[in-house]
């Protein structure tokens, strides 16, 4: 080409090029917060970090709410709300979040609540049925959001069949199967799911299947029977056919015992979470093979025109739902709210009226409902307990009404007896609450003398457990040894149960207070009154048994008392005679003294000659007595000629006393016991006992 051609050519491009360009604009300096309000607003990451405190001060300085930026800034507060509602929901706050859910702009932001409410539901599957109870009632109300959420699933679970993504495949089919417990899916999509799951049965394709119909096989066997029965009459054959792994045939094993049990731990719907009524849902009856939208442009910011028009339209939309009122009413209420203050007034006196009226009559609860709540909730929380300080701590937190102090300490005591062993955790809780207050204290000894009053009534296992509670509380000191009281250890007034109960008792408070402390708070004489029971002395017979009772059960150290007594008793019992003998005699010596001074002299003399003799004659039968005893039990142990030599010297005895009985003077007889020997002392010594029995002999034969 020729040179000088070439550089004409360029010289008319770029006079062409020239003539073509629009002339530019001077560049205007932009400010700096200008600047990064549109990088905040128009980029995803705001470019560089801004704090949030210059962030909020940014925004407050756009003020046309139609403008992109303030909606794009109401697009981010949608999506936050709703990703921080959809997070929080459970079971027990479901009905919270609905109406939180209801006053964000679900309308506007529904898909943003799809996609973040699935997003949740994969990551959490133990939580779907709460998910699927939130999609239920919201759908009652906004029935577009419901099928919105079921489209998407569908074509989930459609794209991951064809991927063979088993994760998402179990959460699709996890999640639809909820939704049509709640009746917001037809069965009919849960059945074809089943039929191409097990069309071709593949390990991981009978493994989802499996898990589906367990969710809703509650539901379809009460919706759709017959297909139902088809489904598990194809689980066996392919349990017989046996082409899938041992562990997959297991399942499907499993799946028949869940079905025979009535899928008790897969109900369709639990009862905390049966919201809506059957009548109010609405069901969206799509098919797998339908061609459905999914609507992905939802999920993407765009600038609306008529932005503010559309929120003062959802606004009317949730007044509606959730019963609110508009503005206007409230300040045309405003002034009739000022009008009609005497109004309230009234009302209010009439309520105050009321309350007082129902305070006067208090309804009583007959059928023991609260006493059984009460009891479930100390029992629930002993169960519960790790030690016993952390349980004595819940159970002062529970509200005691005035009087059920008992109840506490009864449930105390039987949750110990319900155990096959006796654990310590009981005694050192029932220890801690009766040294906190009286109360307690109080309430268990009253627990002591009524369980020992019906101790029969247990078994030995329980009996025993009752036995070292009360023994660990009384060895510490929890409740005063004045409740011993109530227990007299006699044959008669004892049984084998309270017996085992008094051995229990005390062979645990000697095993923690040892038995020379035991014995000394036994003998504490401020106490003493209360241990008359456990060591009678009033009978012989009674203070013998307690005696044997305590050395059998291996504590006759505790007994030296009662031995001392048993040993000292004839002798006390012979004094105690003496003295009733002399006080009966005090009356008859007075009228005696009266009638002898009356007498003559003479009379007197012959009487104290005449008592005197037979004063001595008694005394004389008395100590003969004495010594025939002494002589024939000493005779008995030695030897059997001895022992008859015995029985002959008490024949003579015998005689010689029935000889001086009948040469007695008949007077004699009346005479006092206190007069006799004070006439014996003033007589003269007595002969020789075997000299004046020969002599007497002597003259009765001749």
């Amino acid at each position: 080409m020729d040179p000088v051609r070439r550089r004409e050519r360029e010289r008319q491009l770029v006079q062409q090029y020239n003539e073509a360009e629009p002339p530019r604009a001077p560049a205007v300096p932009m400010d700096s917060t200008e600047e990064r309000i549109k990088l905040a607003f128009t980029t995803r990451t705001g470019g560089a970090y801004i704090p949030p405190a210059r962030l909020r001060a940014m925004q407050e300085q756009i003020t046309d709410k139609n403008s992109k930026e303030y909606q794009r800034l109401n697009w981010e507060q949608l999506k936050k709300s709703i990703n921080g509602l959809v997070n929080k929901v459970n079971t027990a706050n479901i009905k919270a979040i609905t109406p939180e859910l209801f006053k964000t702009n679900l309308i506007r932001g529904r898909g943003l609540f799809a996609r973040s409410i699935m997003k949740a539901q994969a990551a959490a599957l133990p939580f779907t049925s709460v998910y699927a109870a939130l999609i239920a009632v919201l759908n009652t109300r906004m029935p577009q959001i419901g099928e919105l959420v079921l489209s998407r699933l569908i074509v989930q679970f459609r794209r991951a069949y064809k991927r063979n993504d088993k994760p998402i495949c179990l959460s699709s089919t996890t999640f639809i199967a909820h939704l049509c417990n709640q009746q917001v899916a037809h069965e009919i999509v849960v059945l074809q799911m089943l039929s191409l799951l097990l069309e071709r049965p593949t390990d991981d394709s009978v493994e989802i299947a499996v898990g589906l119909i367990r969710e809703c096989g509650a539901f379809l066997e009460e919706a759709s029977p017959r297909a139902t029965m088809a489904v598990f009459e194809r689980f066996r054959g392919i349990l017989h056919e046996a082409q899938i792994d041992k562990r997959t045939q297991y399942m499907i094993e499993v799946l028949f015992q869940v079905r025979r049990e009535k899928y008790k731990d897969n109900p369709a719907v639990p009862e905390e979470l049966d919201i809506v009524e059957e009548e109010e849902q609405i069901t969206h009856t799509l098919s797998l093979d339908d061609e459905l939208d999914v609507q992905e442009g939802l999920g993407v910011f765009k600038f609306d025109p008529e932005f503010q028009e559309n929120e003062d339209k959802y606004a009317q939309i949730r007044a509606e739902i959730l019963g609110e009122g508009s503005s206007g009413s409230e300040e045309s209420g405003s002034g009739e709210e000022s009008g009609s203050d005497e109004e309230d007034e009234d009302e209010a006196d009439a309520e105050g009226a009321t309350q007082a009226l129902e305070n006067q009559l208090k309804i009583h609860d007959r059928t023991e409902t609260n006493l059984l709540n009460l009891r479930r909730t100390i029992y629930l929380t002993i169960m519960s307990s790790v030690d016993f300080e952390e349980c004595a701590h819940k159970l002062m937190k529970i509200q005691l009404q005035e009087g059920e102090e008992f109840e506490l300490c009864s449930m105390i005591m039987e949750c110990c007896s319900q155990e096959r062993t006796y654990f310590k955790f009981y005694g050192l809780l029932a220890e801690r609450f009766c040294k906190i207050n009286r109360v307690w204290a109080d309430a268990t000894a009253r627990l002591f003398v009524e369980t020992f009053e019906t101790i029969h009534r247990f078994e030995t296992n329980r009996l025993r457990n009752i036995a070292k509670l009360f023994a660990h509380v009384l060895s510490t000191d929890g409740v005063t040894w004045q409740v011993m009281s109530c227990i007299k250890l006699t044959e008669e007034d004892t049984t084998s149960s309270s017996r085992i109960f008094i051995k229990i008792l005390f062979q645990e408070m000697c095993e923690a207070l040892g038995l020379k402390q035991l014995n000394d708070r036994l003998k504490d004489p401020v106490q003493a009154e209360a241990f008359n029971g456990l060591f009678p002395v009033d009978n012989p017979k009674n203070t013998r048994f307690a005696i044997n009772y305590f050395t059998s059960v291996g504590l006759g150290g505790l007994t030296e008392e009662l031995r001392e007594h048993l040993k000292n008793a004839p002798k006390l019992i012979m004094a105690q005679q003496r003295l009733m003998e002399d006080t009966s005699s005090d009356s008859s010596d007075s009228d005696s003294s009266s009638s002898s001074s009356s007498s003559d002299s003479d009379s007197s003399s012959s009487e104290s000659d005449s008592s005197s003799s037979g004063s001595s004659s008694d005394d004389d039968d008395r100590r003969a007595s004495s010594r025939r005893d002494r002589r024939r039990d000493r005779d008995r142990s030695s030897s059997p000629a001895r022992a008859a030599r015995s029985r002959r010297s008490d024949e003579r005895s015998r005689h010689r006393s029935r000889s001086t009985s009948r040469h007695r003077r008949p007077d004699d007889h009346g005479r006092s016991a206190r007069s006799r020997r004070d006439e014996r002392s003033r007589s003269p010594p007595r002969r020789d006992r075997s000299s004046s029995y020969y002599a007497r002999r002597r003259r009765s034969r001749s």
